[in-house]
């Protein structure tokens, strides 16, 4: 099991509404005293928020459904159901949230207490108390609750540190952090020994921050070579970046020079990275020719603006006045860096004489009703009961369907599907007369359907 996550899928779903009860007031000498049938509870909700105790999405990679409560079903003698508890899910801080069906953004979470709402609860079903009127007293139907909503989301997390160390594999950026701070990297000879970013907490008198050790970087990263967009996105949210650059390396075609205008080049392929401030650090200076190249380089650097640092990990020479200047470009970053403020959710209300639904002519005898009234009602409607299926009927005629059907040339017996094509809800439409019209049989029935 791996003891960092950064990229995970979560199968989300949200609590389901509870059924409405359908039940008549009975007491001594007062047999039929009125419906008194409950609503149900709504279903609950899913929430994602920004933890600044969390670091890592393991917990999820470990336990990747995650469902909310149900709501429960209403009662009578005008009792609702509870409510269905809602599901908090704690995530790093610069967790972004992205359908994993369609790759699409949903949201990116910055600043702690950032809430999202990533599935919402189904609403609860009407009891029948609330469904009576003048027309219809005690009506012998209650609406089911709506099925919570269900998708699966990927979170991925760019790290949010103050410095990044960044070079080619083996270039001792493992050993540098492990000795700026109180990280336990893996630290071998051979190349790729990071896969994952190591995060240490470094002090430098009163200034304390976190450097990312980013694993190696080689030619053609930014195509997604080596380890490739795997990890430079951890770069991504990274105040100032530090070129650790092995001056005793053995291989043919490489010097400190070359090196760096390499990851230079991946890093400006990559993008988004111009305006971070960078410095360069000379590593392994404890062997003798790697110190004299470095002195040798050094005036070349410094040319090109850079601040440079001969530091060797291993005996910790030159640590103490990287450490410290290192904490000094951070101070500045953070006192130039805007509050960071949590993530702001925009509502988008619907335009002033939208209708709530779309009637679509697919072919002479085919029409499809989609919008979101129309397959609520659908899914709240027991179709095992008349009368329920007739109060349908007359809510669909006051939002204007009918009317919308006869316009758009349906006739009587045509096939009408509301939702989707697939998985939606098949009917030979006959245009109805309307409730105040029709007399009212037995509970539970409907006479246009008989």
């Amino acid at each position: 099991m791996p003891d960092f996550v950064d990229q995970v899928v979560l199968h989300i779903r949200a609590g389901d509404g509870g059924n409405g009860c359908a039940s008549i007031h009975r007491e001594k000498f007062k047999p039929l005293g009125g419906p008194d049938g409950g609503n149900g509870g709504r279903g609950g909700a899913v929430v994602l928020e920004v933890d600044p105790n969390t670091a890592t999405l393991l917990d999820y990679h470990r336990r990747p459904h995650r469902n909310a409560e149900n709501g429960k079903q209403g009662q009578g003698s005008n009792r609702d159901g509870a409510n269905g508890g809602d599901v908090i899910l704690p995530v790093p801080n610069g967790t972004v949230v992205k359908n994993a069906a369609t790759g699409e953004v949903l949201v990116d979470l910055v600043g702690a207490g950032t809430r999202y709402v990533i599935a919402e609860g189904g609403h609860g079903g009407l009891g029948n108390a609330a469904l009576a009127s003048t027309k219809r007293k005690a009506p012998g139907f209650a609406l089911l609750g709506e099925p919570g909503d269900g998708l699966d989301v990927m979170l991925e997390l760019k790290s949010v540190a103050d410095v990044a160390l960044v070079g080619f594999p083996s270039a001792g950026k493992s050993s540098l952090i492990a000795a700026l701070s109180a990280a336990k990297p893996k630290i071998a000879d051979y190349p790729f020994t990071t896969l994952i970013p190591n995060l240490g907490v470094v002090t430098a008198g009163d200034n304390v921050f976190t450097a990312a050790d980013v694993p190696g970087l080689i030619p053609g990263a930014s195509e997604g070579k080596g380890l490739g967009h795997e990890f430079l996105r951890h770069v991504e949210r990274c105040d100032m970046l530090v070129h650790v650059i092995d001056c005793a390396t053995m291989e043919p075609g490489r010097d400190p020079i070359t090196d760096y205008e390499v990851i230079e080049a991946e890093l400006r392929a990559y993008g988004k990275l111009e305006d971070r401030p960078r410095m360069v650090v000379l590593n392994k200076a404890d062997v003798p020719d790697a110190r004299e190249l470095a002195e040798m380089v050094t005036p070349e650097f410094e040319a090109r603006g850079l601040q440079v640092f001969t530091i060797s990990a291993a005996t910790h020479d030159g640590l103490r006045e990287l450490t410290y200047a290192m904490g000094e470009w951070v101070a500045a970053a953070r006192a130039n860096k805007p509050v960071e403020e949590p993530t702001r959710l925009v509502l988008r209300p619907k335009q002033l004489g939208d209708t709530g639904f779309r009637v679509r002519r697919v072919n002479d005898a085919l029409f499809q009703i989609t919008g979101e009234k129309p397959e609520r009602w659908i899914r709240q409607t027991d179709f095992t009961n008349d009368e329920a299926v007739g109060y349908l009927a007359d809510r669909l005629e006051r939002l204007g369907v009918e009317a919308e059907l006869a316009k758009a040339g349906a006739t009587a017996g045509a096939e009408v599907v509301i939702g989707p094509m697939e998985g939606g809800y098949i009917f030979d439409w006959q245009p109805t007369l309307s409730a105040e019209s029709v007399r009212q049989g037995p509970r539970g029935s409907d006479s246009r359907l008989d």
